[in-house]
């Protein structure tokens, strides 16, 4: 019997003052829930916990590494943490940093959005500007609230290289995109290849050519594509991958 795939997405964690003390809390937007649904996907969230990755990924068919808050900048190396870094949280960097490189191992398609794509580069060995505009450039703005552009519609270019994973998603080598990120890839992590720029040459778009379908993006794809249809594909081709069925068993 035909049944939709499984599609894990990771939340972003917040703290609650309540009148009974304060509580962690994981919210996602409904942006991912809805992209997941439109694509033919069955949405389920994935909370920080202790251990559980084996049996995570022993019930999803895909997996979506979200947007949110800067990674612990001591997870690549470096001891230093800039003022504009912030929103770190150890339990969701544990769990996105172990769930990442087992899902590679076990060939589970993956989206990663926005923070998304800098946790797949640390997990895989690679380094982070901890704010692109302090220590990369700031010719090109990456924060397009600053500019009072909405969510939904793109600021700027991405060039994809041709036959690129992105490319054939998009079906094009000339992406408009959103852009919510202060923080970028440096050092390219281990066996990642650059796929797609923008033009200040900031990597933006990132794949894995050893892995049946891996696609990293530093835009929100789910914000745009209600307006924008072709920011659906990257979620349409992650339901086409999970159903394919490429997890390798354990």
């Amino acid at each position: 019997m035909n049944r939709k795939p499984i599609i894990g997405i990771t939340p972003s964690p917040t703290v609650r003052e309540m009148p009974h003390g304060a509580f962690d809390q994981f919210s996602l937007s409904d942006t991912y829930t809805t992209a997941v649904e439109a694509a033919g996907g069955v949405p389920i969230i994935l909370p920080p916990q202790a251990g559980n990755l084996e049996e995570l990924l022993g019930i999803l068919d895909g997996v979506i590494i979200s947007g949110g808050g800067d990674i612990d900048p001591s997870a690549y190396g470096d001891t230093d943490v800039h003022p504009k870094t912030g929103g770190i949280h150890a339990g969701r960097d544990a769990l996105e940093l172990g769930l990442i490189p087992l899902a590679i191992e076990r060939k589970v398609p993956m989206l990663c959005i926005c923070r998304g794509i800098q946790a797949l580069n640390v997990a895989c060995n690679g380094t982070l500007y901890q704010d692109v505009a302090d220590q990369y450039g700031d010719s090109l703005e990456h924060r397009q609230q600053t500019a009072q552009i909405s969510r939904e519609h793109p600021s700027h270019r991405v060039t994809a290289q041709p036959g690129s994973l992105l490319a054939s998603v998009y079906g094009t080598t000339e992406i408009q995109v959103n852009s919510f990120h202060h923080q970028g890839i440096n050092k390219l992590g281990d066996g990642l290849i650059a796929t797609g720029v923008s033009d200040d040459d900031l990597i933006e778009g990132v794949e894995l050519p050893d892995h049946p379908w891996l696609l990293g993006v530093q835009w929100h794809p789910e914000m745009m594509y209600a307006a924008h249809a072709e920011h659906l594909k990257p979620f349409e081709a992650l339901v086409v991958a999970a159903l394919a069925g490429s997890a390798v068993p354990a």
